[in-house]
């Protein structure tokens, strides 16, 4: 009899600007298997996106039964609209022996601890609040009001640092993303 191993939720989580987003698609290109959770979302779906697939598109009144009805593994308002990870489509790809790779924000990491402890949490952060300024104003997106938001954020977030499992300094993004791809091979490996 084959003995399918259950997998775990991997979740990676940094200030906007930390470059986490390039790491994990580093990491998507080097290392494969990952499960994949499709969340759910209030916010209109665009022309390209189908539901299912990139998002479950709900109500936001049926965003909140479920939200009560304690389905989703957390959530968050972004932007005006709810998103959270369905309890069911999470666990859907673990017990198929999926390790599941999830970006989400400090309480989203630690609700997910919470419910899978088992869980493996990621921060990723820059080398120091300067860098991460210069890195922000760097993408020239965003008015200074949003950029000072971002940076009160990022003071925030950094205080959850201790609760993570692992915490990588993103500086030199090659040395970064080596460390990333290295610890997710020896946790997956630890588990098998």
């Amino acid at each position: 009899m084959i003995c399918m191993k259950k997998g775990i939720p991997i979740v990676v989580s940094s200030p906007s600007g930390a470059g986490k987003t390039t790491l994990i698609r580093n990491l998507k290109k080097k290392v494969k298997g990952f499960g994949y959770s499709v969340s759910a979302t209030t916010r209109p779906k665009s022309s390209q996106e189908i539901d299912g697939k990139d998002y479950f598109f709900l109500s936001e009144k049926d965003f909140l039964k479920r939200k009560k009805a304690c389905e989703f593994v957390e959530t968050a308002i972004v932007h005006g609209y709810y998103y959270g990870t369905l309890k069911s489509q999470l666990d859907k790809q673990l017990l198929l022996g999926k390790d599941v790779l999830m970006d989400l924000d400090v309480i989203g990491a630690l609700n997910v601890k919470k419910l899978y402890p088992e869980a493996l949490l990621i921060f990723i952060k820059a080398p120091s609040m300067k860098i991460l300024e210069e890195r922000i104003r760097k993408r020239s997106r965003d008015p200074e009001k949003a950029i000072q938001k971002r940076l009160r954020n990022a003071r925030k977030e950094l205080k959850y640092t201790k609760y993570y499992d692992y915490v990588i300094v993103n500086d030199i993004l090659a040395e970064a993303s080596k460390q990333f791809i290295d610890i997710i091979k020896t946790e997956r490996m630890k588990k098998r």
